[in-house]
């Protein structure tokens, strides 16, 4: 498993835990079984590695990786260019024209943001194609978990994005002395219209970041 070496430098030492290594040998059994999994091994960490430690600002957590063909590539909420967008990242883009007037673009590739200090981190990295939650509780909750407790221990002034239930869970113990966080209902369009609609968290990351001397996010997507 390679990680960003600003991310290995904070959370290598996981790797050689119990957990890990059970969860890794679960993963080689699946691929032994010839199960297809999501996303693509080599995408696995592509979080960590688009948005190294030192550059990280933001973090929006997510949960499951997408389990349709084609989709997952690493980065929460979104899907590779070519793939259409899905029904939780459409309600993102309305939320982004409500909040700062974007347009939606024709696709729903996310890395721009990821480039720019926007962890985009899913609680679990892996899944078995078609079979949503099928690698929960397998150890990736306890390796996401350390990931966040090090970033509320070792950074300052970052924006924690928690949208649902699970994401709240997962960012409890986030010090919002030192942090920004930002709650709302999921964008899933079966809760969306429980509050995640004018939450205004693009709007607010910027307003934060730049008050704390960082240079906001452009949270336009160019066309691809």
């Amino acid at each position: 498993m390679e990680l960003e070496k600003s991310w290995n430098k904070v959370i290598g030492d996981e790797f050689s835990k119990d957990y890990l290594l059970k969860l890794n040998k679960f993963l080689e059994s699946e691929k032994i079984k010839k199960k297809e999994i999501f996303p693509q091994e080599e995408d696995r960490f592509s979080a960590f590695n688009s948005t190294p430690f030192k550059n990280t600002r933001v973090v929006i957590i997510g949960q499951d990786p997408y389990h349709g063909e084609g989709q997952a590539h690493g980065l929460c909420f979104s899907v590779k260019p070519g793939v259409k967008t899905p029904p939780s990242l459409v309600n993102i883009y309305k939320e982004l024209k409500n909040d700062l007037d974007i347009d939606q673009p024709q696709h729903g590739y996310l890395q721009s943001w990821a480039n720019q200090g926007v962890l985009l981190l899913n609680t679990v990295l892996s899944v078995e194609k078609a079979k949503a939650g099928s690698h929960q509780k397998k150890g990736w909750e306890q390796f996401t978990g350390k990931v966040i407790e090090t970033l509320n221990e070792k950074k300052e002034n970052l924006v924690f994005i928690l949208w649902g239930a699970p994401a709240q869970k997962k960012g409890e113990k986030i010090d919002e002395n030192k942090h920004l966080v930002l709650r709302s209902a999921h964008p899933s369009p079966l809760s969306a219209y429980r509050g995640f609609y004018n939450n205004h968290h693009f709007s607010k990351t910027n307003c934060y970041l730049e008050k704390h001397d960082k240079k906001p996010i452009d949270w336009q997507l160019s066309e691809i």
